[in-house]
């Protein structure tokens, strides 16, 4: 393992347990929110306090969504290390500049894949 991907192995089990912290707190305040609901007035929708009950729990499961799934593309991105694979673009095989990895430590292909996959076919 080069010295750089070693950097970005440890980079990413910090990012790992960052996102695993930020992942229980989320759900902690999604239980909350669902526990207050059930002792709540059934017509928030009228509250004038401030945004409906339904609102927030939609809110905090979107940010759970994005959490697992930067979970998932971290966890992918530790595999790639541990299979020697990481920092090569999936596309082409080619190295990933070290640049975008230390910019996105998750990244599966290089800028002109990336940049072509955004664009979409032409």
């Amino acid at each position: 393992m080069s010295e750089m991907t070693a950097t970005q192995a440890q980079g990413l089990e910090h990012d790992r347990a960052t996102e695993l912290e930020r992942l229980a707190a989320l759900r902690r305040e999604f239980d909350e929110v669902v526990e207050a609901a059930e002792g709540a007035n059934g017509d928030d929708e009228h509250d004038p306090e401030g945004p409906t009950i339904a609102y927030e729990r939609s809110q905090i499961a979107a940010f759970i969504t994005q959490a697992e799934e930067h979970l998932a593309e971290i966890e992918a991105a530790q595999r790639r290390i541990a299979d020697g694979t990481y920092g090569l673009c999936t596309v082409c095989g080619e190295e990933i500049p070290a640049a975008r990895l230390e910019a996105r430590p998750t990244a599966t292909t290089c800028v002109e894949h990336a940049t072509a996959a955004r664009s979409g076919p032409l």
